[in-house]
């Protein structure tokens, strides 16, 4: 069963410098009942997040003077707005910020052009997942439709079948399940699996999502692979 929010009380930040972009989001988004708060360059949105405490930001990277990259790191640093979730809005060919976004706290990225259809949904995704993971104690068994995690026992099957995991590949399919939705990059990944302190190339990930799909995920249904940035477990919710 999918869980709902409710929208009517979530407030919505959107940093956005071209009037007629920004004009469509809050459209978009005060139809489907959010409430709508808006600037138009990073200092006024530091200001404007700092005084509302929104349930979200909406952030375009492309920014005059202080560019969203800058005002997202500026948000993670602060304990006062770290928790905000924030979705980076990217032109084509940012795959390199985006990375860099993820690596500094961002929850999610939306490239332009996009649909109002994929906007609502990709933000709704972030605040159910948010709400999830507010509520919720971590999860001993994580179980998606035939997949069931155990990490109590250390164990991964696939309806009847048990699939033979080492410790590493355990450990990536369990941080990417226990955060639908959310897009990881290589280096987050990496941490999660050996550390801060160890020194590894980012691409021996894929050899251990490759592993896993091989075991569990052949038709690639529940780790999907964003390209040029790194993967994510699909919210089937």
């Amino acid at each position: 069963m999918s869980q709902s929010i409710t929208v009517s009380q979530k407030q919505i930040v959107i940093v956005e410098d071209e009037p007629d972009i920004l004009d469509v989001l809050s459209y978009n988004l005060k139809r489907e009942g959010f409430a709508v708060a808006s600037a138009q360059n990073g200092a006024l949105c530091l200001e404007l997040i700092q005084r509302i405490k929104p349930d979200l930001v909406l952030l375009d990277l492309m920014l005059p003077g202080m560019d969203g990259l800058d005002v997202c790191r500026h948000l993670k640093s602060n304990s006062a707005t770290k928790p905000i979730p924030v979705i980076m809005v990217t032109a084509k060919g940012e795959e390199s910020d985006v990375v860099l976004g993820l690596g500094i706290g961002a929850d999610d990225y939306i490239a332009k052009p996009f649909s109002p259809k994929e906007l609502i949904a990709r933000v709704k995704a972030v605040l159910r997942r948010v709400d999830r993971e507010n509520h919720s104690e971590p999860q001993q068994i994580i179980e998606i439709e035939q997949l069931i995690i155990d990490a109590s026992k250390h164990k991964v099957s696939i309806g009847e079948v048990e699939a033979r995991l080492t410790a590493t590949e355990f450990r990536l399919l369990y941080y990417l399940a226990s955060h639908p939705g959310r897009v990881f990059s290589r280096e987050q990944l990496l941490d999660q699996a050996f550390g801060n302190d160890v020194v590894v190339v980012d691409r021996n990930i894929d050899v251990h999502i490759r592993a896993i799909r091989k075991k569990i995920d052949p038709d690639q249904y529940f780790i999907e692979t964003i390209r040029g940035v790194g993967y994510r477990f699909k919210d089937l919710n």
